[in-house]
Order: C-alpha cells, then structure tokens, then sequence
C-alpha cells in the first residue's frame, strides 16, 4: 500500500474513478494527513462538520501561502461568491439568492415543479421505440440544463452552447494531471469568460425591460444589498449556471445507477413511490454528486483530530468520505432508500451550502420518480459505466442502457 501522503494523489487518478470508496475508506483510517504536495487531507464526518462551520477556515485562495492545487482557472472565478468569505461573500450570496428563494422569493422553485414534470415528459416520450439509450445525453443532461436557463432567462435555442462551455470549463479545473494542464486551464477561462459575457449581455438587455426570470431580477431589483457590478453578475450568472445543472447531471445518474445495481430498492420505490424524497437524501450521502471541496484553507494553525493544519495550507474536505463515515452512519456502504434522518454533505454545510439544494431535490425526485415508472425493464449495458474526467464532480460520463421500452 502506498504510503497515506499519496492519498490524494491516488484519489484523483482517473484509474480510482470508477470506485473511490476503498481509497476514501484508507483516509479515514489513516485521519488528516499532510500529501506531499503539502495540502491535508480530511474524511473523516465530524471533522469536515467542524471545519465547514470554522470561520477560521476559508473558501478564498488568494489567503493561501503555497501554489494552488487547481491552477490558474479555478482561481480565476474569485469574484464568485463561491470564493469569497464573509461579509463579501454574504453580501454576493443574498443578491444573487432574491429572486431565486426565501425570503423574497419564496415561491419560485415550487412553481417550477409542473415545467419539471413537463420537461422531464418530453425528453423520455421520443425515447419510445428505442432499446437502447444514454441516459446522460438522452435525459439526464438536458433536462436541469434547460431547467437552469428557463429561470435564468436563456433563450432555449441558445441552451446547446452551454454544453460545450461546461464541459471545457469543468476539464479545466480537474486536479487529474494530464499532458498539457496549461493548455487546459487557458481553455477553460476562455469558456468562463465567454459564457460570462453571453449572460452578462442577456442580462443587460432586459435592464429597464423587466422580465420573470432572475437575469432580470438582477439587474431590474437589486434590493437593499445593491446590485451587482457587471463583473460580480457575469461570474455569478456563471456559477448559477454550473452549478444549477452540473450537479444534478450527476445526482439523477448516479440515482439509476444505484437502483439498478439494488434492484430491491428499485422495486420498493415502484410499490411505494412516495419513498422518492427519502431516497434522494440517501443517494445524496451514499453517492453524492461532488466528492471534495479542494478549495479550503486555514486562515490561522488550525489543529484538526489532533493534527496542525499550518495557516495558508489547501485544506481539502473528501464530502463523500464523510459521508460513508461507520461513526455516523450504521452501515454506510449499503444503500438504503428507507434510511431516515440522513445528515449528509451532499449539499456542503456551514454559510456555503448549496443554495440550490431546493431545486436539485426537487428535479431528482421527479426525475427519478418518472425514469422508475416508465423505463421498461432498464439493465445495465456496462457497469461500472465510463466516468467523467473530474473526481469533484463525480458522475458517469455516459449510463448505456437497455430497455424493453416506454410506458405511457
């Protein structure tokens, strides 16, 4: 075995991606340990708990002291609310979540719930007649991509732009070594700065043209925060845009996958569909759609069970270890759709939770409530299926599947 200091180096090798769980498994055995790149490693629940509620640990990359991890991209995206601590970051934060949520729009993803539900309708109805699908570009793709560019306001024949623009954003951020990282990250700040300025300009247009979608809202209702400055609309729009659909691409595929390596589960969830919002928790803690948060760091020494995280260290959080934690969950490598009261990280903790948790809850649970009930005897035509580059966000690239067809 290689030695605890190759852990993260070992987790982010593509070769692991498929199963990471025996590597996350040795982290928790072996507590926080220091990598030879210099950053520390944590898996274990309560730590990653703590330190999510720490405010001496910080989400800002320009308070570190060693290289980055990430490299010149993800540093890039400071201005994004995802990167900045208190009171920037709340300030950013309460802007962009006005006309997204409570308080001041309470309503807005509840009233999504029937634009959903036709969505999802109309991407599996052409599926009819086919024996073989994938459900990452038949389903599980499209759908939270348009559902993100609905409420933002993205014309919908502009929406197949946004594939390219994420996917060459997230390769650019990926810790995985290849053989040409520079060339990478230059592409994926070319496709941030470029999505940044299509939304930018969309929003720009409805300035004094107010419309009901959030681009509008955030240029038309700045409340009593202010408004945005361009650039703080741009990289947020951005992150809006990412995170609202990349995520839950992950968590709808990763939620076949299980069900169908448990067909049990698959089969209760038929029986007794109203055990769908449970079973997304469970998915959530068992194969959650970001595995790490690599982008932390101590603001001073910082002692973590017993170790000295040094200030100015990347201090990188492994969510999903913690979430198949044995001292928090009774057997935590088993899915269990019945399971209850499932603190998990599937969402982060602390003032950087997802603030689109909401949604992806709610797109999952249609989704997946809709895929069991009309998904004809679906199997597997690989498993493990290929995955995505990224061990961040961690889903199958591709899910080929079989099917004896639809059901209306």
């Amino acid at each position: 075995m290689a030695a605890a200091d190759t852990l993260f180096r070992r987790i982010t090798d593509y070769a692991n991606r498929a199963d990471p769980y025996p590597l996350y498994a040795e982290l928790r055995e072996a507590g926080v340990t220091r990598q030879d790149d210099g950053s520390y490693l944590v898996g274990t629940y309560h730590e990653i708990a703590g330190l999510l509620h720490d405010p001496r640990i910080s989400s800002d990359r320009r308070n570190r002291t060693v290289p980055d991890l990430l490299g010149s991209e993800e540093a890039a995206a400071q201005v994004s609310f995802i990167g900045r601590d208190d009171p920037e970051h709340e300030r950013l934060r309460t802007i962009a979540m006005r006309p997204f949520g409570p308080p001041h729009s309470p309503d807005r993803v509840e009233a999504m719930h029937d634009e959903i539900t036709e969505i999802t309708t109309r991407l599996i109805d052409p599926l009819q007649g086919r024996d073989r699908i994938d459900l990452v570009e038949d389903f599980a793709y499209p759908l939270p991509v348009t559902v993100i560019c609905r409420m933002l306001g993205v014309p919908r024949e502009d929406e197949p732009k946004f594939h390219v623009w994420t996917e060459t954003l997230i390769a650019g951020f990926d810790p995985t070594p290849d053989s040409n990282p520079e060339e990478r990250q230059r592409a994926g700040l070319d496709a941030r700065k470029a999505m940044g300025e299509y939304l930018g300009e969309l929003a720009e247009s409805r300035r004094g043209k107010p419309s009901d979608d959030m681009l509008s809202a955030f240029v038309n209702d700045p409340g009593p925060e202010g408004g945005f400055t361009r650039e703080e609309l741009m990289s947020s729009a951005v992150l809006l845009l990412l995170a609202g659909h990349e995520t839950t691409v992950n968590l709808i595929t990763n939620g076949v996958l299980t069900l169908l390596r448990y067909p049990e589960a698959l089969e209760l969830l038929r029986r007794e569909p109203e055990l769908m919002p449970r079973a997304v928790e469970e998915l959530l803690r068992y194969e959650p759609p970001v595995h790490l948060l690599p982008q932390r760091t101590a603001l001073t020494d910082v002692e973590v069970a017993g170790v000295t995280v040094p200030k100015g260290v990347p201090l990188i959080l492994v969510l999903a270890s913690g979430n198949r934690d044995p001292r928090q969950f009774h057997d935590p490598d088993r899915f269990d759709p019945t399971r209850r009261d499932v603190q998990h990280f599937g969402f982060g903790s602390g003032v950087h939770s997802c603030f689109g948790a909401p949604l992806a809850r709610i797109e999952a649970q249609i989704a997946l409530a809709e895929l069991i009930r009309r998904l004809d005897d679906p199997r597997l035509l690989q498993d493990p299926p290929p995955y995505r580059r990224s061990p961040i966000l961690r889903g199958p690239r591709h899910l080929p599947l079989e099917i004896a067809g639809i059901k209306a």
